[in-house]
């Protein structure tokens, strides 16, 4: 079987062609980047071995397995991260999220930064790779999925703390941000089929899905400084809920931001200098 016809074999299972061309490069032990390459040696073959583990993997991206686990990596924020089944896979609108967070602090020196419900440790360590003067503490309550933000972090050279911790129970001291994707699809989400590769637990929160956001709104005000923000991402309909969940906690400015594709995703607010 040559390289083209094991994409037109993928195309007829009805995979998307640069999956198709992810998964033979890995097969093939390339770089993800050389989808060139395949094009210029479409009529190079591959081995009984080769084809045989194309055809697995074809499979298992057929029944929706995400392509990040598969391959069991993902690139966010300019990181090559190791994910699994224990946590998410990264998305792209999460580093609108991580944005934010670095433009609040980009005025302040040895900021002390919090991330809830790390997973993969994804923010915790791009926050890290561009503040290195920050203290970052990242927590989740899943002890699998802490390892896998450990092994991330030791793998890329950052020093990032990991506690095992449901939001902020037992965090001592005081964050001048804290920041976290935590869990907001409503248990009756029709969308939660799709994704049911992934761990369900990072995924849904009660009835509505503000479940976990309303336990991290009361939590973090004293667990900020003066003057500190809460940042959160949400759902693509949740943004004026958040909003009300911060302000009644005492946030003043609050405000949301939108991602790539114009969807309010983040909200987040400041602690008054005398709340």
């Amino acid at each position: 079987m040559t390289l083209a016809q094991a994409l037109a074999a993928a195309a007829h299972l009805g995979l998307e062609r640069l999956d198709a061309q992810l998964l033979l490069l890995q097969v093939l032990g390339r770089p993800a980047g050389e989808r060139a390459w395949l094009l210029a040696h479409d009529g190079e073959t591959l081995d009984e071995r080769q084809q045989q583990r194309f055809t697995v993997l074809c499979g298992r991206r057929g029944a929706g397995e995400p392509l990040a686990y598969i391959a069991g990596r993902k690139e966010f924020f300019g990181l090559d991260l190791m994910v699994d089944r224990r946590v998410l896979v990264p998305r792209p609108d999460t580093e609108t999220l991580v944005e934010w967070a670095l433009e609040l602090l980009a005025p302040l020196a040895s900021p002390r930064v919090v991330d809830l419900g790390t997973g993969s440790g994804a923010i915790a360590l791009a926050i890290k790779r561009r503040r290195p003067d920050a203290h970052v503490l990242a927590t989740d309550r899943s002890r699998d999925a802490l390892e896998v933000a450990s092994a991330n972090a030791q793998a890329l050279g950052l020093a990032v703390q990991f506690r095992c911790a449901s939001w902020l129970d037992g965090i001592a001291g005081r964050f001048d941000l804290i920041v976290s994707n935590p869990p907001y699809v409503a248990a009756g989400d029709p969308h939660l089929g799709a994704l049911s590769h992934e761990p369900r637990a990072a995924l849904v929160a009660g009835a509505d899905g503000l479940d976990d956001l309303r336990v991290i709104a009361g939590q973090a005000p004293a667990r900020l400084r003066p003057f500190g923000w809460l940042l959160v991402e949400h759902g693509y309909d949740q943004a004026a809920a958040v909003r009300g969940l911060l302000s009644n906690a005492g946030f003043s400015r609050v405000a949301s931001r939108r991602d790539l594709g114009g969807i309010e995703r983040c909200s987040g607010g400041c602690k008054p200098e005398l709340g």
